[in-house]
């Protein structure tokens, strides 16, 4: 734990330090989603029917077996368009709409976050969206953005047995590009060892350029995965206090944020950020008030999934995908 020179759980300086706060950042990750029902696969033997769920996660496995792939994302596709977003969602969306300074990284692909009403020229989706779905022909460009059909394919209907080894679907019952009608479709969710999409990684760099930052919030993340977990170190550099919101505090030693945190808040996204934000935002009636009807579904999103390069240059993505998955 880091020597910090007041409590670190104590709200009261937090805010008196928000309300002076301009630049501010938030880092999400899969924590943020927990109370909308949402499973993190990170924790608690990341098993999905048994299979180790980041092993699909990579380019290499839907190769190996489409069918296992497709099965999981259906899975994770549905779940995510099934869920509501919770009051953390909606908390960080009406900051968004108060400081127009404030930009949100986020390594969730479930979509709640535009569905909270989270102004999109704010929200940095760096590792994709499950509503994102391409093609996977390398003579193929087609992608296509906000699909919420809970199945693509009759075969990718959501599984009634959730306990049993998922089937072996031909692949002739799978996902195909609607424009070339030769490639399987896949997720639009940045894989691990994929590149990530350069133009979301040079908007958040041009934030980070124009001046000091102010404040970091590091919200239901490991902070470990990179190139993402380097904007906290980034923001430190540039003058930023460090808030860590993250049910895992006392359990991970090595969570990422914690060494620089100035401010360590355990427990539950959805009831600490509405809180600590309360300054800003109000309350939850005002929040609500202020953001209108926010979950119109489905949400519109402008970006998010692997980099597709329509010059076939090679040069649209930069870093090393770490994979949300």
């Amino acid at each position: 734990m880091p020597y910090i020179e007041h409590d670190p759980t104590n709200s009261h300086t937090f805010k008196n330090h928000l309300l002076k706060s301009k630049r501010i950042l938030a880092l999400c990750g899969a924590g943020l989603s927990a109370s909308s029902g949402l499973a993190t696969f990170r924790g608690a033997g990341g098993l999905w029917r048994t299979h180790d769920a980041m092993s699909l996660a990579t380019p290499q496995a839907f190769v190996k077996d489409p069918s296992l792939v497709w099965q999981f994302y259906s899975a994770r596709r549905q779940a995510a368009f099934s869920a509501k977003p919770n009051p953390a969602h909606l908390a960080l969306a009406a900051l968004s709409v108060k400081n127009k300074d404030f930009i949100t990284v986020t390594q969730n692909v479930d979509g709640l976050s535009p569905r909270a009403g989270h102004p999109l020229e704010q929200l940095y989706p760096v590792h994709g969206s499950l509503s994102t779905i391409k093609c996977t022909s390398i003579f193929c460009s087609y992608t296509e953005y906000n699909n919420f059909k809970m199945a693509l394919t009759p075969a990718l209907a959501p599984a009634t047995d959730v306990e049993s080894l998922p089937p072996n679907i031909p692949l002739t019952e799978l996902p195909y590009c609607p424009k070339c009608g030769v490639g399987m479709m896949r997720p639009g969710v940045v894989w691990f060892n994929e590149t990530l999409p350069n133009d979301l990684l040079e908007g958040i760099d041009d934030w980070t350029d124009q001046g000091p930052i102010d404040l970091c919030l590091v919200i239901g993340t490991t902070g470990k995965v990179w190139p993402a977990a380097g904007y906290i170190e980034i923001c430190k550099e540039k003058g930023a206090k460090v808030a860590v919101i993250n049910m895992e505090i006392d359990d991970d030693p090595h969570l990422g944020g914690v060494k620089n945190a100035d401010w360590l808040f355990k427990g539950d996204c959805a009831q600490i950020l509405p809180d600590i934000l309360g300054p800003i935002i109000g309350s939850m009636d005002e929040v609500r008030t202020l953001l209108g009807d926010t979950d119109t579904f489905p949400a519109t999103t402008t970006s998010g999934g692997p980099v597709t390069d329509t010059n076939n240059d090679g040069n649209d993505g930069t870093g090393e995908g770490t994979g949300y998955y």
